[in-house]
């Protein structure tokens, strides 16, 4: 039976491959300490709960406007302009199931099928980046970070990449993988590139915007010249650990009846129940999350530090999100693995520490050595017991 090239050559998020291997190993009796998955380990807020089951309980079990429930709307309005410090109309937010599902609405939006319009991306990066750009018929453009950057693509590089063809560049920080930060700095040099190209649009994922350690959050859109042509999108999942609620939400005046038009087409609209949900969790208290994002600040300190005790492992400090993105080049030559991923696979089978390889998120970049990443939304007992038993593996394993 014939299938599509699109099908074909849709990609997939590795992290959720590796979890099926530690299911069928846990199933084997073996016991696996996993850093795979990015999903915070907490329960979602009890003001956030309590709203869902008030919104049952009030019948709220219907189809909603493609776009969201009007208060919900309006509150991330003020959510964003808070967050920001950009001026937000509830008419410029679209609210989706989850934060993923516009970066295919974005691509499909501002690219057509063969065309050759490209889509400019960080690598490594969120894998369905690549992904989507692929299955609608973009090109990809890869823009590589670097260690010796922290983690932060080449300005120039970035210049020297953009065509007349390019029209969407997407930014992500606090980053995934390498938890990387763009400073207020990086964001006006980023801007001064992109205006100078008015076929360019940005997509700023900010999905960890709340989760930074260091320093202050700055959103590209609130740079002057750059709000009308940033689509800014986040959502309830890592903030307010809320990842099976499915509630994210894209904000830009122009391409917001587009959206919506897009959610009319393939989801209809978000859940009912989860966006009073999600209504309390960005307008009522935020003690929860607060507290939630000082545990991440700990446990991040505390597993830099334990890697990098590790022999043959070095790692930066990331400034957000709840990644660590540990360079294990000498640890690979020390226990004669050839690359990250057959070290990932042996961690896993030999010492039962699940992670994700840095091929995982695209294609390594050159010249910047072997990396593993691991989420520390992971309890503090488990981040200890994980790194003891990487390091006792190192000692049986060491050439």
């Amino acid at each position: 039976m014939q299938l599509s090239k699109r099908s074909k050559s849709l990609g997939t998020e590795n992290a959720f491959v590796v979890l099926a291997e530690v299911a069928e190993l846990e199933a084997k009796g073996q016991k696996i300490i996993s850093f795979c998955i990015g999903q915070p380990d907490f329960p979602s807020p009890p003001n956030v709960q309590e709203a869902g089951i008030r919104a049952i309980k009030e019948g709220k079990h219907g189809y909603t406007p493609s776009a969201g429930i009007a208060p919900l709307r309006a509150g991330i309005a003020q959510y964003v302009a808070r967050t920001r410090g950009i001026p937000v109309e509830p008419s410029d937010v679209v609210i989706g199931a989850g934060a993923k599902c516009f970066i295919g609405y974005s691509v499909q939006v501002l690219t057509d099928d063969g065309a050759g319009d490209e889509v400019l991306y960080p690598n490594p990066g969120y894998p369905i980046y690549d992904s989507l750009v692929r299955a609608y018929g973009a090109v990809p453009v890869p823009l590589q970070l670097h260690e010796a950057r922290d983690f932060r693509f080449d300005i120039a590089d970035l210049e020297k990449k953009i065509t007349p063809r390019s029209r969407l560049l997407i930014l992500n920080y606090p980053h995934n993988p390498t938890g990387g930060m763009l400073s207020r700095k990086d964001l006006e040099e980023i801007a001064a590139v992109v205006k100078r190209h008015d076929q360019l649009w940005v997509y700023a994922d900010e999905i960890y915007g709340r989760l930074l350690y260091d320093g202050e959050f700055a959103s590209i859109a609130a740079v002057p010249g750059m709000l009308e042509r940033t689509i800014v999108v986040d959502g309830a999942s890592k903030t307010y650990a809320m990842t099976g609620w499915r509630i994210g939400f894209a904000v830009n005046r122009a391409l917001a009846p587009l959206f919506t038009t897009w959610v009319t087409n393939t989801e209809a609209c978000a859940t009912h129940i989860s966006q009073y949900a999600a209504l309390e969790a960005f307008c009522g208290p935020q003690d929860e999350a607060e507290r939630m994002r000082k545990i991440f600040h700990e446990r991040r300190d505390l597993i830099v530090k334990l890697l990098n005790d590790l022999p043959g492992v070095t790692c930066r400090t990331p400034g957000g999100a709840f990644y660590a993105w540990p360079n294990v080049t000498e640890l690979c030559r020390m226990t004669g693995a050839s690359d990250s991923e057959v070290l990932r696979q042996r961690l896993l089978r030999e010492a039962g520490v699940a992670v994700l390889a840095d091929i995982h998120f695209g294609p390594r970049v050159e010249g910047e050595g072997q990396h593993i990443r691991f989420s520390y939304a992971a309890s503090t007992e488990m981040i200890r017991e994980g790194i003891a038993k990487i390091g006792d593996w190192i000692k049986k394993n060491r050439r």
